[in-house]
């Protein structure tokens, strides 16, 4: 093995890959749907918010640990954050999905929850109108 060939592969094995993105993609949708922003979710797990924007950026690569921690902290297994990858290689959000993370994200900030209530409810019946 020649010294340039040793100095490549730990680049190489420290760069993220398409799971790292998914799994980011994943974290960043939960925190989302809890109503959290990113620099909540940071002071939870005890990161920068650049270091939370970079996981769920897929940028860097998140450890056991961490990913653990966080699946604490947004109260889901280790395993949602994996949930989909074998059949959805896709890690950008399409509009639909962004708007189905918006809704969440707004529902879960109503603080009354008759009023949280009423908005299922109408959900509802707008469904039932579109069958």
């Amino acid at each position: 093995m020649t010294e340039n060939t040793q100095t490549e592969e730990p680049k190489r094995a420290n760069r993220a890959t398409d799971t790292d993105r998914y799994v980011g993609q994943r974290i960043r949708e939960r925190r989302i749907m809890l109503g959290l922003s990113q620099q909540q979710m940071a002071d939870l797990i005890g990161v920068t918010y650049q270091q939370a924007h970079k996981y769920e950026r897929g940028i860097n690569r998140i450890s056991a640990g961490r990913l653990y921690e966080i699946s604490q902290v947004l109260g889901v297994p280790v395993s949602y954050f994996y949930e989909g990858l074998e059949g959805n290689q896709e890690t950008e959000l399409n509009a639909r999905q962004r708007m189905c993370l918006e809704l969440a994200r707004n529902f879960a900030s109503i603080k009354h929850e008759k009023h949280q209530e009423a908005l299922s409810q109408m959900a509802r019946a707008l469904a039932d109108q579109a069958a």
